[in-house]
């Protein structure tokens, strides 16, 4: 599989990995941990590549395995646990292969350092693009691996044995024709002490004991039990608390503020002025808070105080008919469309779209001459500390990010503008700080999903089937602000990804126009964002060109798939688990989506009823997933299941909208979510493979919006564009 798209942040060249055994020139280091013990710490290339002719120093540490005199297995984790399953999965890997009970090992944060902790795929210690069991899959097998052989090593030397007669099991090592056992935690200093293997082999999958079984959720119970510590939970000796407003029209600033009343608030101990904020600092929350609510502020909307979202869509509407930049080309789309038997156009739309995740953004500071220390729940734990860093002036060396466990992520917490607030609110004070947001100020002052406006055409020949696609996608780029070495030449490849579906057409032509919101309005990833946004203007289009041709739209998909026997595969599996040729009761549709993304293929189909008001219910959705070799199908399905409902969330409900510069959205009346009463059947199917892994926390929210309007398509004949779904333009009464 190659690289993602920022590879090119890291060294090394893409290529094979080496399946039967590890090279030593992917080495391990192994030490005494402090206390005594055993330390591995794995060292592979930031990009996997031609691993033999590398040279070492070309090499970076992955990821660390800790094994102490007791026995206990330390996993030192650079990716974080949102919810997604991290903490289990990856565990997972190493457990296999060390040879423990999962519940033996325990899990650290890493410390920031993208030379140590580097995911391989991303080329920066970063959790994000569905990544996580994708990037580490080979290294920490791999480590776990060498480090059970280290220690059969150890034993054996002990009893004056052949390694070949040991074996490793459940935290021990066994001499198989005496039965003598020493636990790995009697072990560890001498292995510690042997010199790393040249070559190890990994396992059979055939052999896996674990790997593919459901597994328990490790972080599962602290969550239950009140025990796991989110950042806004974090709680330092002498802390206060501060709540922070916002300009609320986007770009604006503070112009004045009377905080007299506010200072006279039992608790209230500072207001901090920023050029954009205000801040007050309490010994609790309430105090903070209703400090804050009796500040007299005056904002400067600055010259984005008209704005509003019509005019956001018509600078759009107007970049739609600039020269753009070519993404993929092949075939001649002008001679193909000249000669199409028929053609069909349409144009697409979706809105901006806010996180909202459950833990609202919040950063604890605590500012010194001579350091800094953060606490937060962060996707990019070194760009956190490189932002500390720039507000303070102090060496990398001297800032501190402690990581926690991330109330939600979807994408929010891969920018540190919450931290760069809190870090300047911070400075400012003696003692540490923890900024939390409110509700209102996380949603109107998000870094938002970006609004496309899409222009599709196909050409279709005698049999309907498209010999000619254009796409031409018109947004702002995320890449040219988040990470800028990927933004080459005008294009945006996020963007544009997926913008001619998992589809081989003879003749295609993709093209992206950039065009960038009012300054102050940020744009950013959500559960993905190319794949998000193209999947509906592609899937969408594709049921048009299926109506056009008076053909069944799984059947007309499976005409275009018959050269991609996995995304075919996915497709028939959920066709068949949904019963698509089965009748449905009027005013009841069935859609279906097909997407290839983050490694992962994912077919959808969605049952929902409109009602004569137009009100819209998404009652089932069937899900067939092939991401590859699974670690936990436990986790798979939850995840799958979790997109679903993020999407439709989306899909019904999510729009942010501004007017006179504002956003107009701010919690969740005005933002609402999918209701517990609102959510459909989920089923999800998984096809296991051989393949590489793949990710799975956005394809499920990637896939649903499509299968959900061209289900209401079935139903009611009537085709969306453009989301959210208004009731109003389905009502039949």
């Amino acid at each position: 599989m190659p690289l993602d798209r920022f590879a090119s942040f890291a060294g090394g060249s893409a290529g094979s990995s080496h399946e039967n055994g590890v090279s030593r020139r992917a080495f391990l280091k192994t030490s005494a941990a402090a206390g005594g013990g055993m330390l591995v710490s794995l060292t592979m290339p930031k990009a996997i590549g031609d691993a033999e002719s590398a040279d070492a120093d070309a090499f970076a540490p992955d990821a660390f395995i800790r094994i102490d005199r007791s026995g206990e297995v330390t996993l030192i984790i650079p990716q974080v646990e949102m919810g997604q399953g991290t903490y289990t999965s990856m565990p997972m890997l190493i457990a296999e292969e060390l040879e423990v009970e999962l519940q033996q090992v325990r899990i650290e944060h890493a410390l920031p350092d993208d030379r140590l902790f580097g995911n391989r795929i991303l080329g920066f210690q970063v959790t994000g693009g569905s990544t996580s069991v994708r990037a580490f899959w080979e290294p920490l097998r791999m480590a776990g691996a060498t480090a059970r052989s280290m220690l059969v090593s150890a034993a054996a030397a002990s009893w004056q044995a052949k390694a070949s007669s040991c074996r490793a099991e459940k935290g021990e090592v066994i001499h198989v024709p005496t039965g003598r056992k020493l636990a790995y935690g009697a072990l560890v200093d001498k292995a510690a002490s042997l010199p790393i293997p040249d070559k190890v082999a990994l396992k059979d999958p055939k052999d896996f004991k674990l790997i593919g079984t459901t597994a328990k959720r490790l972080d599962a119970p602290d969550k239950v039990n009140g025990k796991a510590v989110f950042g806004i939970d974090v709680k330092v000796p002498g802390m206060k608390i501060a709540a922070v407003a916002a300009c609320p029209a986007i770009g604006g600033k503070l112009a004045r503020v009377d905080d007299s009343k506010a200072k006279a608030v039992r608790g209230v101990r500072q207001v901090i002025r920023l050029e954009d904020a205000v801040a007050v600092i309490a010994d609790h929350m309430w105090a903070a808070k209703k400090g804050l609510a009796a500040l007299d502020i005056v904002w400067d909307g600055g010259k984005n105080a008209d704005v509003s979202t019509a005019d956001i869509a018509k600078q759009l509407e107007d970049a739609a008919n600039r020269p753009a930049v070519v993404a993929k080309q092949e075939g001649d789309i002008a001679k193909a469309m000249a000669g199409a038997v028929k053609t069909v156009e349409a144009t697409y739309q979706l809105p901006f779209l806010a996180h909202a995740t459950m833990e609202p953004m919040n950063c604890t500071a605590h500012v010194r001459n001579d350091g800094c220390d953060v606490w937060v729940g962060t996707q990019v734990a070194t760009r956190a500390r490189a932002a500390a860093a720039a507000v303070t002036g102090l060496p990398l060396e001297k800032v501190q990010v402690h990581n926690h466990l991330l109330g939600g992520g979807f994408g929010r917490r891969l920018d540190v503008d919450s931290i760069t607030q809190a870090v300047q609110i911070a400075r400012q004070v003696d003692f540490p700080v923890k900024v939390v947001w409110s509700r209102e100020e996380d949603i109107q002052h998000d870094v938002y999903r970006p609004y496309y406006y899409d222009r599709l055409a196909a050409g279709l020949d005698e049999k309907g089937l498209p010999i000619a696609w254009s796409h031409r996608v018109v947004g702002s780029s995320i890449e040219a602000r988040w990470a800028p070495p990927a933004f080459v030449n005008g294009l945006d490849s996020d963007a544009v990804e997926g913008a001619a579906g998992p589809y081989a057409f003879p003749n295609v032509l993709v093209e992206y126009v950039r065009q960038e919101p009012p300054p102050g309005l940020t744009t950013g990833w959500w559960r993905g964002v190319g794949m998000t946004h193209n999947a509906f203007m592609v899937e969408g289009f594709i049921d048009e060109l299926a109506a056009a041709a008076k053909k069944d739209p799984v059947a007309y998909r499976r005409a275009l798939l018959e050269t991609n026997s996995r995304m075919r595969a996915a497709l028939e599996l959920a066709a068949e688990k949904a019963g698509w040729s089965k009748a449905l009761p009027g005013g009841v549709g069935r859609g279906v989506s097909v997407m290839f993304g983050f490694g992962t293929y994912i077919a959808e189909i969605a049952e929902v009823s409109v009602a004569k008001d137009g009100q819209v219910r998404v009652q089932r959705v069937v899900c067939a997933v092939d991401c590859g070799r699974t670690v936990n199908p436990d986790t798979i399905k939850a995840q799958i299941e979790g997109g679903i409902i993020f999407g439709i969330t989306a899909a019904l409900y999510g729009e942010i909208t501004l007017a006179n510069g504002r956003v107009l959205q701010s919690n969740f009346d005005t933002y609402q979510m999918l209701r517990i009463d609102e959510a459909p059947t989920i089923e999800v199917h998984i096809i296991d493979s051989d393949a590489e892994s793949g990710g799975i926390g956005e394809p499920g929210t990637s896939a649903i919006a499509p299968a959900v309007v061209n289900a209401i398509f079935a139903a009611t004949g009537k085709r969306l564009r453009r989301l959210p779904i208004n009731p109003a333009d389905l009502k039949s009464i």
